[in-house]
């Protein structure tokens, strides 16, 4: 007979049920809040180094043992997850590629997939318990919200590792601490411990250990030190010593992961025969303290880079480009990680790498992608010293370009300026601090010619990203601050700080004061990359004679060269060097007009608005650089055109609509449109460069402006035109570009 399951009733059963509360499956009362079953006798806990007590690596206990989860497919919602598993309301992040270091035993999960709303991790889609082909440098970790649910079990309590970790690390001048320059770049290591900073024990320290500390304040190498001198002094001051025993490796991203020992409270004799640990670093180029060290960098013969970081917000991360074959191309992340991440920021002067990013984080790049599946040891000089796999397009797409955030040294340049009146901490007038003579000061800037470009400075020195707009700030309350300290600042854009632009000094010259005529900004951390798709203007360029009685609208936006005017009107033609221009949106945010719709111009020949009045110059130089004949296209409709696959359009310019283009979308001004031209009907036969520039005036604030230019080499016999070589201003080497100005071929004539 087969046995009768609990929830097989007979009548008396069925008639106890009733009569009894303890009845199988019946409610029983609840005294609080209960931890869910969901997790079926799982354990979670966050481990790893550095970190705060409410993020780390993810870690699973099943059956007794410990393994990790890995990042391929993790999600935002999966984090939610597993937040709530560890007793957190909600995640506010995630990391990937052991950001918290590598565990170890096994990988429970892979593949996860969670929607957000399941109740436990269990519920989630994945590859199955223990089925995995990652290793432990892609575990994934969590940044849960300070914040516990209310009544949660202890049970499940986040488990440290150690009682102590070393969160912070400093350099301290042995002398005149307060009075050297920054960055500091030698002295005593410091660590902060729970009852404040400690020395470190010199004994058996190693020109490893210093490598990881100047890469952790962000410095690419490091220099021996006088310790005949240091240890004089040692002898003379009283020192606090916290640890001892470090032994790194070189390649570590932070001193928490070298092995290391804390001093126990009951250790009276601390560092016998030592002193405290000292280390001298070397600053990039761009950080060099002293001219001495960049008369010294400058001497050295440096060959041009082979590495470079596009799209960051902030000095130090962003994209990563390498050179191959004279181009400039992305690296894809698969196995990106942070020794990969370190060796590019070591390369490119900075210190190790803070953050190695995946998933086109820093935007999108177009072109090529060189490099896949680079494996760094974090020893390696160059990234290209790396192992890595050749591409093919096959293999990846720009969705899945690698970036990297680097460690930066202190240079204290965010505590000489602030922002005042503004409605958020992202917007207002700027006030920069000044010294002498006599005390420190702060005081305004004058608005003369106050721009983008000077606001991208503005920006960057706060640590705010981008500039959304530089503008005359009349409508922001200036406070008690009236003075003008700063005039004529005439900045690149690439500057650390608005004191390394070119302004007036002490002399200060201002042609219209008042408060209501100084410089203000509003930032943003992100911002628009546009980028002209130049094998298009190559495949479509061609040679058009337009009669005269087809261009009175055209000649009314002055879309014709200067000599049109004195033409025998409607008699005649003009000749008109025809092309497509497709503008891609690669950045992080739309790309917006500066003007609002209420201002828009509306030009009744076309029978459209103008949004910005110069949107695209086009150009027709000698290889010397002389201009011989000019276009301009206004923007008369920004939409979005097309989109990539995953996008959906935004912007459309019927009916009065919103205009702009979204990321990952692109406007197509086709050929055969009113002004999509340059009117070369003066031009004589000759070799020329070809030139187009997008958002020449710097109108719109843009992450890049570098790439915003367009050549190619062009040869115009009288009755043909060759176009072929066409690149943006920066995909191509230092060398490619001084051969294609030198004297533009014709390697590759094209018959138009």
């Amino acid at each position: 007979m087969r046995p009768v399951s609990v929830w097989q009733w007979s009548p008396w059963g069925l008639l106890l049920c009733l009569l009894c509360s303890s009845c199988l499956g019946s409610p029983s009362p609840s005294t609080g809040p209960e931890k869910k079953a969901g997790s079926q006798g799982l354990r979670f806990r966050l481990a790893g180094f550095p970190r705060k007590p409410y993020e780390g690596r993810v870690e699973i206990q099943r059956a007794g043992e410990w393994g990790t989860i890995c990042d391929d497919d993790f999600t935002l919602q999966a984090a939610h997850i597993l937040c709530r598993e560890l007793g957190f309301t909600e995640a506010t992040g995630w990391t990937h590629s052991a950001k918290y270091g590598p565990g170890t035993g096994r990988i429970w999960l892979d593949n996860l997939s969670c929607s957000g709303t399941e109740q436990s991790v269990t519920e989630c889609a994945s590859r199955g318990w223990g089925n995995s082909d990652c290793t432990h440098d892609e575990d994934a970790g969590v940044i849960c919200k300070d914040q516990r649910l209310p009544g949660f079990s202890d049970s499940n309590v986040i488990e440290v590792e150690h009682h102590l970790q070393v969160e912070e690390v400093r350099i301290r001048p042995a002398v005149g601490w307060g009075r050297r320059p920054l960055p500091v770049t030698e002295g005593l290591v410091e660590v902060r411990l729970p009852d404040g900073w400690s020395q470190v024990c010199d004994k058996g320290w190693s020109a490893h250990n210093s490598h990881v500390v100047c890469g952790m304040l962000g410095f690419p190498s490091e220099k021996r030190v006088n310790a005949a001198f240091y240890r004089l002094l040692a002898q003379r001051q009283q020192h606090s010593f916290g640890l001892h025993g470090v032994a790194c490796v070189g390649t570590e991203a932070h001193l928490s992961l070298c092995s290391l020992e804390f001093y126990r409270a009951n250790d009276t004799a601390r560092c016998p025969g030592g002193g405290p640990a000292v280390v001298s670093c070397v600053p990039g180029p761009v950080y060099a303290a002293s001219s001495g060290q960049k008369k010294q960098q400058q001497s050295k013969p440096q060959g041009e880079a082979r590495v470079r970081l596009k799209g960051g917000a902030h000095p130090g991360e962003g994209r990563v480009e390498v050179l191959k074959a004279s181009t400039w191309g992305t690296v894809c992340d698969r196995k990106w990680d942070l020794h990969a991440a370190s060796v590019v920021c070591r390369e490119l002067g900075f210190g190790s790498a803070r953050e190695a990013l995946s998933g086109a984080r820093m935007g999108q790049g177009m072109g090529a992608i060189h490099l896949s599946e680079v494996r760094c040891s974090g020893q390696e000089l160059s990234l290209w010293k790396c192992p890595h796999k050749n591409i093919t397009a096959e293999d990846c797409s720009h969705s899945q370009d690698a970036g990297v955030r680097c460690n930066l040294p202190y240079t204290g340049a965010e505590t000489r300026i602030r922002l005042s009146g503004g409605r958020s901490q992202h917007e207002g007038r700027v006030e920069v601090q000044i010294g002498g003579p006599g005390p420190l000061r702060w005081g305004l800037i004058c608005g003369d010619d106050w721009g983008t470009l000077e606001a991208m400075v503005a920006c960057r020195q706060l640590g705010l990203g981008y500039a959304n707009h530089g503008l005359q700030t009349w409508y922001w309350d200036s406070g008690n601050i009236t003075e003008v300290v700063m005039s004529g600042v005439r900045c690149t854009g690439t500057e650390l700080s608005l004191d390394q632009c070119a302004h007036h000094g002490t002399h200060i010259t201002c042609k219209r004061t008042g408060t209501r005529f100084t410089a203000g900004v509003i930032c943003s951390e992100t911002a628009s990359d546009l980028l002209l798709h130049s094998a298009l203007v190559q495949e479509t360029a061609y040679i058009e004679d337009r009669p005269l009685h087809m261009l009175y609208c055209a000649a009314e936006e002055n879309c014709l060269a200067s000599s049109a005017r004195s033409a025998n009107w409607p008699y005649g033609h003009r000749r008109l060097l025809r092309f497509s221009s497709q503008i891609h949106n690669l950045g992080r945010a739309d790309f917006r007009p500066k003007a609002g719709r209420h201002s828009w111009v509306w030009h009744e020949c076309h029978g459209h608005y103008h949004s910005m009045d110069i949107f695209t110059h086009y150009d027709i130089l000698t290889p010397n650089g002389t201009k011989v004949a000019e276009g301009h296209k206004a923007s008369f409709c920004l939409e979005d055109t097309e989109c990539q696959e995953d996008v959906s359009k935004r912007y459309e310019c019927a009916n009065f609509g919103e205009q702009g283009i979204t990321v990952g979308c692109w406007d197509l001004y086709r050929h055969d449109i009113d002004c999509q031209w340059i009117d070369i009907t003066d031009v004589k036969p000759g070799n020329y460069i070809l030139q187009v520039v997008i958002n020449p005036n710097f109108e719109v604030a843009e992450s890049d402006f570098t790439n915003n230019a367009m050549k190619c080499n062009c040869k115009y016999d009288g009755h043909r035109i060759w176009v072929h070589n066409c690149h943006i201003g920066d995909a191509f080497s230092e060398e490619a570009n001084r051969r294609f100005e030198r004297y533009p071929g014709q390697t590759s004539n094209q018959i138009i």
